[in-house]
């Protein structure tokens, strides 16, 4: 049996990369692979909050909304998708409101590791 540990826990500091101008204290969502920018209305893809003003392209702390885990991808899978439980443990895209565990922070090819933060 494997030992586990989620990568980051609720409310953490996390380094995240920017792909705009970001500023502090406002919502940030998913917006590539790996990155984010600030949420726009009703996002699906919220992942946590800025602590810091920014531009495009650089790091940033965020403080999560959310454990970030590692999993197995079943099928394709775009950072910022909405994800549930697939076969054997592993997780699967999904319709946002219908089952979710996470959103992707990352993208990953079917049986690769992606990166998600639970929702």
């Amino acid at each position: 049996m494997s030992d586990y540990a989620p990568l980051y826990m609720p409310g953490d500091a996390i380094t995240v990369v920017t792909s705009g101008a970001v500023t502090g204290g406002r919502l940030a969502a998913v917006s590539g692979n790996g990155t984010v920018a600030m949420a726009a209305a009703d996002s699906n893809a919220v992942v946590g909050t800025f602590a810091q003003d920014a531009g495009t392209g650089v790091n940033v702390t965020m403080h999560g909304r959310g454990q970030v885990h590692t999993a197995t991808a079943a099928g394709a899978i775009t950072a910022g998708d909405r994800l549930n439980s697939a076969a054997n443990g592993t997780v699967k895209t999904a319709t946002a409101g219908v089952g979710n565990i996470g959103i992707a922070l990352t993208t990953a090819a079917d049986t690769a590791t992606v990166t998600y933060m639970e929702c």
